[in-house]
């Protein structure tokens, strides 16, 4: 089970699942592109072990891009109870990861877990500045994958810790 700790929160990153391929003529803009056929479904069995990782979810949020938005929905729906998806512009596709950072240090409270479903590179530099304190990538999420940082004190670079990174796969058998 991942839980905030007595004084700090924990923050989880979840990659958006496997989408369809690139097509300027189909998605002229590439935030209309959609997890595929597939890819929806491996995204649920994904979300599924997530739940069974997570105690409990404060708040969960998306990018704005469709793909992202389609995953957070499939895990709002899994967990118990469902959770709505909140929009957060930070998490676009070339969104800044202190952007990010910043809005999590302003709204999250103690022994609060949130889950951020978004893209790369802000995901693995998000990683990069919790851990580090530099935005340097440090950890790769694999499509539909995650990782959760525990900020023990509070929120800002270089507070965070790795609590664990798992793989869509990894993620799809703790849900079995």
């Amino acid at each position: 089970m991942v839980e905030g700790t007595a004084r700090g929160v924990t923050v989880v990153l979840l990659r958006h699942g496997p989408a369809e391929e690139r097509d300027p003529t189909r998605w002229p803009d590439d935030r209309e592109r959609p997890l595929s056929s597939k890819g929806r479904a491996q995204t649920q069995k994904a979300a599924a072990g997530l739940v069974e990782l997570l105690e409990r979810v404060d708040r969960l949020a998306s990018g704005p891009a469709v793909r992202s938005q389609r995953t957070a929905e499939l895990l709002g729906r899994a967990l118990r109870p469902p959770r709505r998806v909140e929009l957060w512009p930070e998490l676009d596709l070339d969104g800044p990861a202190p952007r990010v950072l910043a809005r999590l240090r302003r709204e999250l409270r103690v022994r609060q877990t949130a889950v951020l479903v978004g893209h790369d590179p802000v995901l693995a530099e998000l990683v990069g500045l919790a851990l580090t304190g530099e935005g340097a990538a440090v950890a790769r999420l694999t499509k539909a994958g995650a990782a959760a940082i525990e900020f023990p004190a509070s929120v800002g670079p270089g507070s965070g810790r790795l609590l664990w990174l798992l793989t869509r796969k990894q993620l799809a058998g703790l849900g079995d």
